[in-house]
């Protein structure tokens, strides 16, 4: 199990930073989708993350041409995908076997979908239970609650379906089912999940449409669609860790480029911005994804805040978000959060405990958290398995030195994390 010593820094920096991993969930769509087509999508900075490639593997598996240079990746579909020889490995990625459970389920053939022992741990019910609802043949570990799964692909019922939770996999897997199914299908969630999926199948020419109500309507594909032509836009997520560290080091900014700025993956820029950061943000391009600049300056110390609403805009950036209300004025608290419990770790309690050997005084609920801001201590801390919880407690070790075990999870997402990190801070492994 591999660790890293975080040294104190009490520098300023002053960054351009091009080198921001690409966008994880859009790399995991992009092998994914490129199966709807009949011909080769090119992809340029594609995420070479251990997730990310797994996805690519499985793609290859169904008999996908997959030829690579760097990170500009050709994936060209069989004439018709096959069933594979072996199992589905997901590795640690929630995204790929929930994308990939909604387009198998659709697709004839025998499949097991499988992955490391946390993403084992994850639950799969909220998945499971809505495909088989309109027709999937799926099992696995008690009754398909976890993986691995098997599924046994067929024909789908057409269906309409209001999902009690906002997931931008649960939806997007029910996507991926109905546009193989036998007729129009309608989804429809509380609050806007992540968009990726939408924005890009409608690129690539399929009808998908939302009305006014909030219903997805989604037409069963005529034809193969059109091939993925795209440059993957960098991660916010990712970035948001260099966001973090300039808002709370004084004198310091960092410019981010060629980043997404998708509203629904943006939420903690905004709430940085409402603690006192100074951020702004420069559109450059919009074709499947807005992507452009964001600029993070700091503007002095941040200020306690209370966040309840829009979680699922902000669920991969909390543990950040958490860090950032350990340094704010006040008492911060977070609630309706109870999602981050069946992430990648239980990141509630795996942020508290953290935050309390800093010597942070912090409490855990069902559903959140709060944190009332002071002085953060060096400590030894653990990721849990956690790539987003490793990140956001090196950011924390800027300010007074940490130890964090268990950091192999971060080359799941964000391999070049370190070397950005080495321009601010110094490193021990």
């Amino acid at each position: 199990m591999k660790s890293v010593l975080v040294r104190k820094s009490e520098q300023a920096f002053d960054l351009i930073c091009d080198e921001i991993a690409s966008d994880k969930s859009i790399s995991h769509r992009c092998a994914i989708f490129s199966l709807l087509s009949d011909q080769a999508s090119k992809i340029d900075r594609y995420l070479l993350g251990e997730d990310t490639l797994n996805s690519l593997n499985i793609a290859a598996q169904l008999g996908a041409d997959i030829k690579r240079v760097a990170s500009s990746v050709t994936i060209t579909p069989p004439s018709s995908l096959k069933e594979p020889k072996d199992i589905l490995d997901c590795g640690n990625a929630g995204t790929a076997i929930r994308l990939y459970s909604g387009f198998l389920s659709s697709l004839e053939g025998m499949y097991i979908l499988t992955g490391d022992a946390y993403l084992k741990a994850r639950p799969m019910s909220r998945v499971v239970e809505p495909l088989r609802e309109i027709g999937a043949i799926i099992d696995g570990r008690e009754n398909g609650r976890l993986a691995p799964l098997y599924i046994r692909g067929s024909k789908l019922q057409s269906f309409r379906y209001h999902s009690p939770v906002d997931s931008a996999q649960v939806k997007s897997a029910l996507i991926l089912a109905a546009l193989r199914s036998n007729g129009t299908c309608y989804y429809k969630e509380n609050l806007l999940s992540r968009d990726h999926t939408e924005r890009m199948l409608v690129g690539m020419g399929a009808n998908i449409k939302k009305d006014e109500d909030g219903w997805i309507a989604i037409k069963p594909l005529k034809k193969p669609l059109k091939p993925l032509e795209l440059t993957v836009p960098a991660d916010p997520s990712s970035a948001f860790f260099f966001a973090l560290a300039a808002a709370i080091t004084p004198r310091s900014k960092i410019i981010i480029k060629d980043v997404s700025l998708n509203k629904t993956r943006i939420g903690a820029y905004k709430v940085l911005k409402k603690m006192g950061a100074d951020i702004e943000y420069e559109l450059k391009e919009d074709k499947y994804e807005p992507i452009g600049d964001i600029t993070v300056t700091y503007n002095g110390k941040l200020k306690a805040i209370e966040v309840s609403s829009k979680i699922a805009w902000l669920i991969d950036e909390l543990p950040a978000l958490a860090v950032a209300m350990a340094f704010a004025e006040g008492t911060s608290v977070v609630s309706n959060a109870k999602e981050l419990r069946v992430k990648e770790s239980d990141r509630i309690t795996s942020v508290i405990t953290n935050l309390k050997k800093c010597g942070i005084v912090c409490e855990e609920s069902e559903d959140g958290y709060s944190i009332t801001g002071g002085d953060i201590h060096y400590a030894t801390v653990d990721s849990y398995g956690d790539h987003r919880v490793a990140m956001s407690f090196a950011i924390a070790g800027i300010f007074s030195g940490m130890k964090i075990d268990d950091i192999d999870c971060i080359d799941t997402s964000f391999p070049n994390f370190f070397d950005i990190l080495s321009k601010i801070t110094r490193l021990e492994f």
